[in-house]
């Protein structure tokens, strides 16, 4: 391997790496290969951003050098940052620009647990089994629960449970104005037509309420002792 066709240069946002423009294409991979699975135990599982320069790649080319890398190291690429923009303070601001996206994702929660916080729109929590979140659901987010969904807050957004298809699932809130409540496959939004029971009932004041299905709708009903023990919590 030649020591000068691949030269990685590091900070504490990410790499760069420079690329002999005159080396041919498959020894080029190659060469990036060896430098990166040499280098795998320095650079551990980091997320950085990354940069090439010397030569001007396709963005084909770009995605075989990430690849490249990927398979020969544990670094996990979360961006490319244009030559032009190589400064430190570039990556730092593309990096950070990647974790704010990926934290208005959210996370694919993997079992039950509490959420802390306010969803605002656009948001999405996804859970693998029941959620209890402690703060609101704004409208435009959006909860998708395979299990049941209790909000200690107000509840405006949109909200799926029994996402396996499960319409025995619930959602519970301590204020609830919904834009759409689906349970399994029974859906009822805030502009629905729907028995008196159900969403378009005339609103009371503020107590908790909780969603379930029932004869094939949705009903919304204060929460009480009776009412609980109707629908075999």
């Amino acid at each position: 391997m030649s020591n000068q066709s691949v030269v990685i240069k590091s900070n504490k946002q990410g790499l760069i790496v420079v690329l002999d423009e005159k080396t041919d294409w498959e020894s080029l991979k190659r060469d990036v290969a060896e430098k990166f699975h040499a280098s795998a135990k320095f650079f551990g599982n980091a997320q950085m951003a990354l940069c090439f320069q010397g030569r001007r790649l396709s963005f084909a080319e770009e995605q075989e050098l990430v690849e490249t890398i990927s398979a020969n190291c544990q670094i996990q690429v979360v961006c490319i940052v244009d030559e032009n923009e190589a400064t430190e303070n570039a990556m730092r601001q593309a990096l950070e620009r990647q974790r704010q996206k990926e934290e208005g994702d959210l996370m694919n929660l993997q079992d039950g647990r509490f959420y802390k916080g306010t969803l605002r729109s656009g948001q999405v929590l996804e859970s693998e089994t029941s959620i209890v979140i402690l703060g609101d659901v704004n409208p435009g987010a959006r909860v998708v629960s395979k299990g049941n969904v209790i909000v200690l807050g107000t509840l405006k957004g949109n909200v799926y449970v029994g996402a396996s298809g499960n319409e025995s699932a619930f959602v519970a809130a301590l204020s609830m104005d919904p834009m759409q409540i689906r349970i399994g496959d029974v859906i009822a939004r805030s502009s629905d037509s729907q028995p008196a029971k159900s969403l378009r009932k005339k609103k009371t004041e503020d107590t908790p309420k909780i969603a379930f299905v029932e004869d094939g709708n949705i009903y919304i009903e204060p929460i009480t002792k009776e009412v609980l023990n109707d629908i075999n919590l």
